[in-house]
């Protein structure tokens, strides 16, 4: 796990500036606290930050080849690198090192650039070719790790893994883009295919971008994608020693390093499974932690606490005070761009505490996309279901004008709020889906922003691109359209991100071993009756897992990192509330209507309504704008 940034000239190989690269690095330096390197040559120049994990002697980079001729940086870990290894070798291919970066090289030289449908990992990399004059850039298929890239007004395009990086490059204009505003209200985040930083854009999963010396900037290429189209006729009992099997290979190959490794435990049914498996195949106890809140209604940790019993782990487990909003100048600092998922806070305390006694810690990241684990994602079933039986002439206006009188309950659980399940039932299938998933509903963002906004924004309005995802989507079934766009759009955008930024904080590496790309593809292939049955989403997985894990682990409802945000905008951070709507960053923008955010801070403070989490997606915005645009 690593950083990485460089600097490529497109027309002419103008000389690269080292302590350009340099400062690119030096604003990262939590990527890679073991070393750090930087190669030029005419025209090009790339940067590493080093977080050693495999081969800590002889795997420093960049890395080039004996003649010289190929060049990388990598960020990540290749798991099948010694599979793939021995097949080189037997082709005639020497190594210097043990490292899976080497592997890069060689499989380039190799396969060109197919040698990255070989690779099973979480990787983002660029490659020079001296030969081609090319680099090549390239990202792993969910998207595990983050790469940013821009085209300079002097023809040279920089790349990071981190937009700080890129930000650190004195010719890199600081403009906002007013559309990843609209997708940052939308959503909580700001999208793989969007950045708050305009002409600044994000390789996409599972993409590729080979840049050519006299050639223009290419799109990127797709070389992965999951399809939802075929569905398996393998009997259940077969798909249950199937997952067993794919989950076996996914945990061991992520459990290599030369480095202490452990586990983040919560108790629930990913992160208690993939502990037994590691239990499985380790002989020694596993290093489990898991973090703990003084609020009884919020606390997992009886159930972390059975687990790391029943796997008789080295388990640690700390209480922290749900009352955590010290660190938002730090998330902020991390994020780079807005993210207003405020499971991030306790995601940073739980890499904190796992980085004490650990360099590397699996996790259950990404099970509820691929199994379809979220109670929307039934809710989306239902939903599709009730509307095909009734006409669109009669759903719409029906439960459109009950959706418009009945009064909103932020307040009342998901399934009780009569009012967006009303307007969602009069939509279509992706419309709301679409809303299902969005945190600051559309209406909403209208009254909030100024008229001059929305008149910039014109007709763009974030929902529509879960709807073309959806629309889009490889798929035979509304269930797979809705977890075909969590993947290509959540999944990178909130959870990957949120586990990337928080684990390399304290230079600590996650990996996701139930977000293997061959466990995604089995279970798109899955029937829905595999996925969701009655009230139990992840069907499959747990049905496969009963061996291994106690009924009410498996069977518990979900509960995920909570924090009492709404509390805070009415106690330590009620003056936050108050000073967006006044000499803010964010109010100064021009882009809110300030007389409406003065509104719902005062509503929320006077218990009038709930808007906590509006208050936070605002607050994290405002401090995101002082960071990137100095405002």
């Amino acid at each position: 796990m690593c950083g990485i940034a460089g600097i490529f000239h497109l027309e002419t190989a103008k000389p690269v500036d080292p302590a350009r690269v340099r400062a690119m690095l030096d604003v990262m330096p939590h990527r890679g606290p073991d070393g750090s390197g930087i190669w030029t040559a005419p025209g090009v120049g790339l940067g590493h930050l080093r977080l050693s994990i495999i081969d800590l002697e002889s795997g420093a980079q960049p890395m080039l080849t004996e003649d010289e001729s190929l060049t990388v940086v990598f960020n990540g870990e290749i798991y099948n690198f010694a599979e793939v290894r021995a097949e080189l070798e037997a082709k005639g291919h020497v190594f210097r090192t043990h490292s899976d970066t080497e592997v890069i090289l060689h499989g380039y030289r190799q396969w060109g650039e197919d040698c990255v449908q070989r690779f099973n990992g979480m990787f983002a990399f660029a490659l020079f070719d001296a030969r081609a004059q090319a680099l090549w850039l390239v990202r792993d298929r969910m998207g595990v790790k983050p790469l940013h890239y821009a085209l300079l007004s002097d023809g040279s395009l920089i790349f990071g893994s981190e937009l700080k990086s890129l930000l650190a490059h004195p010719l890199l204009r600081r403009a906002p883009d007013l559309s990843a505003v609209e997708d940052y209200m939308a959503y909580g985040y700001v999208p793989d295919d969007a950045c708050l930083v305009a002409g600044v854009r994000k390789l996409g999963a599972g993409e590729t971008l080979r840049l050519v010396r006299g050639r223009p900037l290419p799109q990127p290429q797709r070389y992965w994608d999951v399809s939802f189209a075929d569905r398996t006729k393998a009997k259940p009992e077969a798909l249950e020693e199937e997952l067993v099997a794919l989950m076996r290979q996914a945990v061991r190959s992520r459990m290599v390093a030369d480095v202490p490794l452990g586990a983040f435990l919560s108790g629930g049914v990913d992160s208690s499974s993939v502990v037994a498996l590691m239990a499985e195949a380790s002989s020694q106890a596993v290093k489990t932690c898991t973090i703990g809140f003084d609020v009884a209604s919020l606390d997992e940790t009886a159930f972390a606490d059975r687990i790391a019993r029943r796997f008789a782990t080295d388990h640690r487990t700390r209480i922290v005070s749900p009352d955590d909003y010290g660190l938002i100048d730090r998330l902020a600092f991390h994020f780079d761009e807005p993210f207003a998922d405020a499971s991030a806070l306790p995601t940073f305390r739980v890499c904190e505490l796992a980085r004490e006694q650990v360099t590397v810690a699996l996790s259950g990241d990404g099970a509820d996309e691929a199994f379809a684990g979220y109670r929307r994602h039934r809710f989306q079933m239902q939903g599709e279901r009730f509307r095909s039986l009734m006409p669109a002439s009669v759903r719409q206006p029906l439960f459109g004008t009950l959706g418009k009188y009945y009064p909103k309950a932020d307040w009342a659980p998901r399934a009780l709020r009569a009012k967006s399940t009303f307007l969602e039932l009069a939509g279509e299938g992706g419309e709301a889906y679409a809303a299902s998933v969005g945190v600051t509903p559309h209406p909403l963002r209208q009254r909030l922003f100024s008229q001059e906004m929305k008149s910039r924004l014109g007709a763009y309005r974030a929902e529509d691109r879960y709807i073309k995802a959806m629309a889009d989507a490889p798929a035979r079934d509304p269930l797979d359209r809705a977890q075909y766009a969590d993947i290509r759009i959540w999944l990178p955008g909130d959870i990957l991100t949120k586990t990337d930024r928080m684990s390399m904080a304290v230079s600590l590496e996650a990996r996701e071993p139930l977000l293997d790309h061959r466990l995604v593809e089995f279970a798109a292939r899955l029937p829905v009756a595999q996925r969701i049955r009655g009230n139990s989403g992840k069907y499959l997985l747990k049905k496969a897992m009963e061996p291994f894990l106690p009924q009410d682990i498996l069977y518990r409802q979900k509960m995920g990192f909570v924090t009492p945000i709404s509390a805070w905008f009415r106690g330590a951070l009620a003056g936050e509330a108050t000073a967006i709507a006044g000499g803010s960053a964010l109010a100064k923008t021009g882009w809110f209507d300030t007389s409406m955010l003065a509104k719902v801070a005062a509503d929320h403070r006077s218990g009038v309504s709930d808007h906590g989490r509006l208050l936070w997606q605002l607050l994290m915005l405002d401090k995101s704008l002082t960071r990137l645009f100095g405002a």
